[in-house]
């Protein structure tokens, strides 16, 4: 079970209520982060940032003033959670916009602000498949090995041209830096020769 929740009442009403995860969590607090992750929740937020990205809100808005308080929350519940070590998954709205579904490696590539290129590249891989396990019957996968590459394993593949672990901006854009792409066995890009 998981709470929308950007402001902190909401997000800690629901981890108080059991719930497993927090989508968004903006602008949770320290004591607020330390009761998510006593409690065995999970964190997964997106880095919404004021930047060159920013949802064009008009200047001096109500809506401009709320989003540049999550764009600061941002930095602060990123730096905090992984001070306290909050479980974390990286997590977006944008898969059901096509035209900011192609910015989510970009997004994806902004946590190398706040964490090393191997944390960031397991949010969205390694914890994030941890974290469908724990849905019980409604995990899509219950019946797969997940994130493994072995018959009968259900594992994403892509080969990126250069090493993210180095270079997490290779994920940005993976038109340029992805020469295959295979979700399920079924292969969407190759670009490989031969």
């Amino acid at each position: 079970m998981t709470v929308h929740a950007i402001g902190e009442a909401a997000a800690l009403q629901a981890v108080e209520a059991g719930v497993l995860c927090v989508e968004h969590g903006h602008l949770l607090s320290g004591d607020g982060l330390q009761m998510v992750k006593d409690k065995g929740a999970w964190l997964s937020m997106q880095a919404i940032l004021n930047d060159e990205d920013a949802i064009p809100f008009p200047e001096g808005s109500e809506n401009q003033r709320k989003f540049l308080q999550v764009t600061e929350g941002t930095e602060s519940v990123y730096t905090t959670a992984r001070e306290l070590g909050v479980k974390m998954v990286w997590g977006t709205d944008t898969l059901f916009d096509p035209e900011l579904a192609k910015k989510q490696g970009k997004q994806l590539a902004k946590l190398g602000r706040w964490f090393p290129n191997h944390e960031a590249l397991a949010q969205a891989t390694s914890l994030a498949g941890e974290l469908c396990q724990a849905c019980g019957p409604l995990d899509p996968y219950a019946k797969a090995t997940i994130s493994v590459v072995a018959e009968g394993g259900h594992a994403d593949l892509l080969l990126v041209n250069g090493n993210p672990l180095e270079a997490i901006n290779l994920v940005a854009d993976s038109d340029a830096n992805f020469a295959m792409i295979m979700k399920g066995g079924v292969t969407y890009k190759n670009t490989l020769q031969g």
